[in-house]
């Protein structure tokens, strides 16, 4: 059945409960791309450093890492919509604050704070999309691509357009969208029952303990480095304003969009998962680097076309982590988000650190390697990376696929 189609259980014709869990789920990815393009703004307006306002990622991915080791716990025992509601009511109190920051280091905190209901809700909002929709899960789970992607895509242009006004804007309208969807899940989302086995803290621990989840989760530490050098240190370098940097990032989104949703798959059949993984590592430390050393016109377009690896690796991790381990799909997708953030927490504080050591080229330095050092991890590592990679075939478009990137 065309998921698109209108009719019964088709992608437009979900309950009311989806939609309101999916709207919440654009808002919440729209906040990882929110403050890119008002960075520069941030610092100015807060009299900060470079390096003291790409701390906004770092506390934010700092915590969604250790998260990762609480959302199942918490979820297993209060149930999905809880879960949902607990988590919206953290970013609805956090942004809010976040605006009336005085000073970058409350900036931070109350990012952090955000951060920890972003892991809440977006680690449980697939399974109750899932959960609530009707006529399987195809449709729902292309649904909830959907508002990934339009998410990450629209967060640099909402920033961009609030921002201009004021920094502050953007937190504010975030909080906001929140607090309408919390309103939304409130009214329309039923409880839905709670798993039969309850998850504890060490069990996506143990889950790295098997190799190929373990080397999946490495190579995308090494590969979330580069991503988020770019995410989080890019606008500095492209200097522009507010509205033309969402631009920039908007057309990155899209792209990114673009490739996890439609093209990495096809390209897993045709060319096969390690293949295409180790040659788009290679491609993005390719395009880092002229991002790093080319004119300012070359940023920009390499900004943009870094949009399309990143959502390749994307799609092929989340198969290849969810693939690889005979560990429950959540618990496996915990442990390896656990690791993986850890980079999108390091790499906002380290790149603007290794400018000031250096200069501006060199931070995209480090990046191309790390890229190509996760490339190395994937050819090193084939052997326990195998399983997924030649006996499933890619699964984009089931319950797994995004849990991995949204976790």
């Amino acid at each position: 059945m065309d998921p698109f189609d209108a009719g019964a259980g088709g992608i437009l014709r979900q309950p009311k409960a989806v939609w309101a869990t999916a709207g919440a789920s654009v808002v919440a990815f729209m906040g990882i791309g929110l403050v890119d393009p008002i960075l520069p703004s941030i610092a100015k307006g807060l009299d900060a450093s470079a390096g003291q306002v790409s701390l906004l990622f770092t506390s934010y991915f700092l915590i969604t890492a250790l998260a990762m080791l609480v959302t199942g716990f918490v979820s297993s025992r209060i149930g999905g919509r809880k879960t949902l509601l607990l988590g919206l009511a953290f970013v609805v109190v956090f942004a809010g604050l976040a605006g009336t920051s005085d000073t970058v280091g409350q900036l931070v905190g109350y990012r952090a704070g955000w951060g920890l209901g972003n892991a809440l809700f977006v680690s449980t909002a697939l399974a109750v999309i899932v959960g609530a929709a009707a006529g399987g899960s195809a449709a729902a789970i292309l649904l909830y691509e959907s508002a990934l992607g339009l998410g990450m895509a629209c967060g640099p242009l909402l920033g961009a357009l609030l921002g201009d006004a004021s920094w502050r804007y953007p937190f504010f309208g975030t909080a906001f969208l929140m607090a309408i969807g919390f309103l939304c899940i409130t009214v329309f989302l039923k409880e839905q029952p709670k798993p039969a086995r309850k998850t504890s803290l060490l069990d996506p621990i143990k889950a790295l303990g098997h190799g190929g989840l373990a080397s999946a989760a490495v190579s995308a530490f090494f590969y979330n480095y580069t991503f988020f050098t770019v995410l989080a240190f890019t606008p500095f370098v492209l200097n522009m304003t507010p509205y033309k940097s969402g631009a920039v990032f908007f057309a990155w989104g899209v792209l990114l969009a673009v490739f996890s949703v439609l093209v990495a798959p096809r390209m897993q059949r045709r060319f096969g998962s390690l293949k295409v993984l180790g040659g788009s590592l290679v491609l993005l430390a390719a395009d880092v680097l002229v991002l790093g050393y080319g004119n300012h016109t070359a940023a920009i377009v390499c900004t943009i076309l870094s949009g399309a690896f990143i959502g390749v690796n994307n799609t092929v991790y989340t198969e290849l982590a969810l693939g690889v381990s005979d560990a429950p799909r959540p618990v496996a997708s915990a442990g390896y988000n656990f690791v993986r953030w850890f980079a999108a927490a390091a790499a906002p504080y380290f790149a603007p650190k290794i400018e000031e050591w250096t200069d501006v080229h060199i931070p995209f330095v480090v990046a191309a390697v790390t890229a190509l050092l996760g490339a190395v991890v994937v050819v090193v590592r084939r052997r326990a990376l195998t399983y997924e990679a030649e006996e499933l075939e890619p699964r984009h478009a089931s319950e797994d696929s995004v849990t991995v990137f949204a976790n």
